[in-house]
C-alpha cells in the first residue's frame, strides 16, 4: 500500500537525496508494518523520533510498535526541538 512519509528539521537527512529538498517521500509498505517497522530502514535513531503524527493525529510512543497505517496515510515525524 502507498503512504507518504514527511520528515522535518534534521531528520530530512535520512531521506533519499532526491527527496530532501521537499522533505517528503512516497513509500510502498506492507499493510502489516508498524510505524517503527516503516521507519527502521531509514536508520533514524529512536531518540530522534520525537513527535509522530498520522494524518495530523499524535501517536504516543507506546503505540508506535503496534500502530498500522492505511492506504494514503501521511506519516509525519519531527525530532526533539530545543529553543528559547
Amino acid at each position: 500500500m502507498k503512504i507518504t512519509l514527511k520528515l522535518f528539521a534534521s531528520l530530512t537527512d535520512y531521506l533519499p537525496p532526491s527527496d530532501r529538498s521537499s522533505n517528503i517521500t512516497a513509500l510502498d509498505v506492507s499493510p502489516d508494518a508498524s510505524i517503527l517497522q516503516i521507519i527502521e530502514p531509514f536508520g533514524m535513531p529512536v531518540k530522534l523520533v520525537h513527535l509522530v503524527l498520522v494524518n495530523g493525529t499524535y501517536i504516543d510512543p507506546t503505540q508506535r510498535a503496534t500502530r498500522r497505517l492505511q492506504e494514503g496515510d501521511v506519516l509525519a515525524i519531527w525530532p526533539p526541538i530545543a529553543g528559547g
